[in-house]
């Protein structure tokens, strides 16, 4: 009896659920064509629709290796062992940094701030932008208070950066605009002091905005790769964050920092397969050497104001290009580790 059993059930797993009369549509995305994109009225909002699985263009092409050899692959990016939440600031500016992309975080700020009382008046997901109503301190009868949220991608591959203004005025009074800056700084560094400590706390939130997959605007770095002209590091910020970042980047996935120059944006840096193996630079990071080791540079790392960015290029100790394959192999190198 046991066999018969056995052997009947052997039969439905082998046959599937067509033989209870259930149709198997397990191989339909085979046949499956591509149709028309859905045409939204001019005088209707057509932004929830997008592409649900958009493909992101390539920001460089790429180079044929004429050695004959397997390349190694890119060292992991030193950020990759850090802390996940993080404060930051520079030059009296603050934000949180997050090792996770806008798309992923987007739905936890939002579930942090409905969960927590705080009822927003604006949302722009395109714009990264979130804006809490007027909101009321007991300590402070006065005034009113309100908070914009600011996402966008952040200068570390795969993060977030969320900066916070603040913003008051007399109750009852008319509402004004935003400012730049918070009109409290205290007022401000509570707020992301309070966020930050949410999202440390809820690090296993799954949800992902699909329909968001641009929040907060393009990346803020990214390497650009002329025709008939040396590769180089692009970024959207000014200098002093772009110099902050650079020497942070300097001294990790193999690099070690020699001199700089920061009047001439200029810094000497040298650079050592070897510490790419050796865990990826894991006791350069953290300020390991021998004591007899003399560092000689090999490349100078160039960061140049060009007006509308900041370009980073890296060359040889006399200024001359390098090979295109090594300079992208090296600028990779330097924007995986920016932070």
């Amino acid at each position: 009896m046991s066999r018969i059993i056995c052997s009947l059930i052997g039969f439905i797993i082998l046959s599937g659920c067509s033989w209870l009369g259930i149709e198997d549509n397990s191989s339909d995305y085979l046949n499956s064509q591509e149709v028309q994109v859905t045409v939204v009225p001019e005088n209707l909002d057509s932004t929830s629709l997008g592409q649900l699985y958009p493909i992101p263009q390539l920001s460089q092409k790429l180079v044929a290796d004429t050695s004959g050899e397997i390349p190694r692959p890119q060292p992991i990016s030193v950020n990759t062992f850090e802390q996940l939440v993080k404060i930051q600031k520079i030059d009296g500016n603050r934000w949180i940094l997050v090792n996770s992309s806008p798309s992923k975080l987007w739905p936890r700020i939002r579930n942090i701030l409905n969960s927590s009382g705080l009822p927003t008046s604006a949302v722009d997901a395109s714009a990264g932008i979130i804006e809490t109503d007027w909101l009321s301190y007991k300590s402070d009868e006065t005034n009113e208070h309100r908070f914009k949220f600011v996402v966008s991608p952040g200068v570390q591959i795969n993060s977030t950066e969320i900066a916070v203004i603040h913003q008051q005025k007399i109750v009852d009074a008319v509402e004004q605009d935003w400012n730049q800056s918070s009109d409290a700084d205290a007022k401000e560094e509570d707020m992301i002091s309070f966020l930050a400590d949410e999202l440390a706390a809820s690090p296993d939130f799954a949800s992902v905005s699909m329909l968001a997959q641009e929040i907060g605007g393009s990346s803020k770095v990214e390497i650009v790769n002329p025709e008939a002209a040396d590769p180089f590091i692009q970024v959207n910020l000014d200098f002093e964050r772009t110099w902050a970042s650079i020497n942070y980047s300097a001294v990790r996935g193999g690099f070690s920092l020699v001199d700089r120059d920061r009047s001439r944006g200029q810094l000497l840096v040298a650079y050592s397969s070897e510490l790419e193996e050796e865990a990826g630079g894991f006791f350069n990071w953290l300020g390991f050497a021998a004591e007899n080791d003399v560092v000689k540079a090999s490349y100078r790392i160039l960061v140049q104001n060009t007006g509308n960015a900041i370009e980073i290029r890296l060359v040889s100790m006399d200024g001359d290009s390098l090979e295109r394959a090594q300079a992208l192999k090296l600028l990779n190198i330097v924007r995986s580790n920016m932070s």
